[in-house]
């Protein structure tokens, strides 16, 4: 491994045991092994801490930190990325479970192609037993050579989970990062699609968890979500809901004024939101991962997926 890894992978977590060593597993266990793994512990009262001790002490590749208050998700997820200092940036989740190639099948379409600012891999929904309950195609059309054309799929169209994908971290530092408002990741993802294109590796090799604790399930609010993400949020009186989608709103006009665009490509960005605004007006969509049915059984996840670790739950 070189002394200054290309890569760092942020974990950022909160009473994470169920999961995590499962995800630990498969995170250690990639093809690419030269990267850096952060783990930011948000003050967890579970044996989360426990857990990530005796990874670290096994692995020399973690770095785990203890936050000595719960300083809400969002705070926590920037703090990973702020301590990174690495080209690339990847975020990962302490539920979720990896294709023992993603890490490096993502890094070589990058290095392949330096127009591109993300990618990431075909996935599929897993149950809390991490058995496959649903495929999900990617509509995105993030691979549009027209930076507008992307930024309005990202506003219509919904799918993908690229928010977990590898990034290129100068270009992530050009954002303001993960509001503590919902849906935050959307905006983060079209800001990223104005600077370049993604790249989606067709492989299956991405499993994120879908399970009753997980915030969306546990948070149903834009409210109770939002004080997740940072507990300031859950004063009424200083945070009303109007402010909260205000300052989602106002992420993607950042964004838009942000980005290296031409007068005319801005005005066409402008427009997509201007005409999503309209949409979002006459009809609501949640956008959420349970409102997908899966369509048949629960399925193993693939052997040639080489997801390692794949139900063990004991640590190094």
């Amino acid at each position: 491994m070189n002394a200054v890894p290309r890569l760092t992978v942020g974990l950022p977590v909160y009473n994470g045991e169920k999961y995590l060593a499962e995800s630990l597993n498969a995170l250690l266990g990639q093809s690419y092994g030269d990267y850096r793994l952060i783990i930011s512990d948000n003050a967890s009262t579970d044996s989360t801490e426990e857990i990530c001790r005796e990874y670290a002490a096994g692995d020399p590749r973690i770095s785990y930190h203890r936050q000595p208050v719960n300083i809400g998700a969002t705070p926590n997820h920037n703090w990973c990325f702020e301590q990174s200092g690495t080209e690339l940036f990847k975020w990962a989740s302490y539920d979720d479970l990896y294709g023992k190639d993603l890490l490096g099948r993502c890094i070589e379409a990058l290095d392949d192609d330096p127009h591109l600012v993300l990618a990431h891999a075909y996935q599929a929904i897993i149950d809390g037993n991490g058995d496959i309950v649903l495929e999900v195609d990617y509509p995105l059309d993030t691979a549009n050579p027209h930076a507008p054309d992307r930024f309005r799929s990202l506003l219509f169209d919904v799918g993908g989970d690229d928010f977990y994908g590898v990034m290129r971290s100068d270009i992530l530092r050009r954002t303001p990062l993960n509001g503590s408002y919902h849906h935050s990741d959307r905006t983060i993802m079209a800001e990223l699609a104005l600077y370049g294109r993604f790249h989606q590796v067709p492989e299956l090799l991405f499993f994120r968890r879908d399970h009753p604790d997980r915030a969306e399930r546990a948070k149903p609010t834009i409210r109770s979500r939002s004080a997740n993400m940072e507990p300031r949020r859950s004063s009424r009186l200083r945070h009303p809901t109007v402010r909260l989608v205000g300052e989602y709103v106002n992420g993607f006009v950042g964004g838009i004024r942000r980005a290296p665009l031409s007068s005319a490509d801005r005005r066409e960005c402008y427009g997509h939101l201007a005409r999503w605004m309209a949409s979002r007006a006459v009809r609501r969509s949640t956008g959420r991962i349970e409102d997908s049915k899966p369509a048949t059984a629960p399925t193993r996840i693939p052997e040639s997926s080489g997801v390692v670790g794949h139900g063990e739950v004991s640590q190094t």
